[in-house]
């Protein structure tokens, strides 16, 4: 039985950075065990801390575990080819954004930023706690909308998979791969510079 491989082993930063930025990737393989209610809260907590415009606070999360009555609607929303592997997750979560600014109405234009540092925040937290998360694209936003009745002041951002982590033998063959070699980044030269856009 393979195990997911430890990502320190697999990844070293150029400069001095905390560790649990490292050990921040998304896996694949889940044991489809159950989390508990703490556990969950826990991500969520740290979600809560994320910096905000204005303190707005603007994301929204909506979940389903798997044993829950909400499971299969969440499930459904899912690509295919995510649908493969996320039958092994204890958790789906969809991120939202509210557009607009409560304190006067007005478009916020850094909604989309601000849940992904709440995003962020939960990912880490999953990551300091052990267990896999991983983020998607791949689900189909309109749907969700409807099924999930997300007002239109709203965006639907991103799900996430939450679990613990599993045996990538028992991913499909094309995807074990990437479970076994947790991914490197683009050297800092290649993402800031000083002055203008020269890249």
């Amino acid at each position: 039985m393979a195990q997911l491989p430890d990502p320190l082993e697999h990844r070293k930063s150029d400069h001095p950075i905390e560790e649990l930025f490292l050990r921040r990737w998304s896996p694949r393989a889940m044991t489809g065990e159950t989390i508990t209610e703490e556990e969950l809260m826990r991500l969520f907590e740290a979600a809560r801390w994320a910096p905000s415009t204005y303190n707005e606070q603007e994301w929204r999360f909506l979940y389903a575990t798997r044993d829950s009555e909400h499971w299969q609607a969440f499930y459904d929303l899912l690509m295919e080819g995510n649908q493969s592997w996320c039958d092994q997750a204890a958790v789906l979560i969809v991120g939202l954004s509210h557009k607009f600014f409560s304190r006067n109405g007005k478009p916020n234009p850094v909604h989309t930023l601000d849940t992904g540092l709440a995003t962020q925040n939960l990912l880490l937290q999953a990551a300091a706690m052990g267990l896999v998360a991983h983020g998607m694209a791949g689900f189909n936003r309109g749907p969700a909308r409807s099924v999930l009745n997300v007002p239109e002041e709203y965006d639907v951002e991103v799900m996430i998979a939450i679990g613990r982590p599993g045996d990538p033998d028992d991913l499909p063959e094309q995807m074990r791969e990437a479970d076994l070699n947790p991914s490197g980044r683009k050297p800092v030269s290649e993402i800031a510079r000083p002055g203008r856009f020269g890249f």
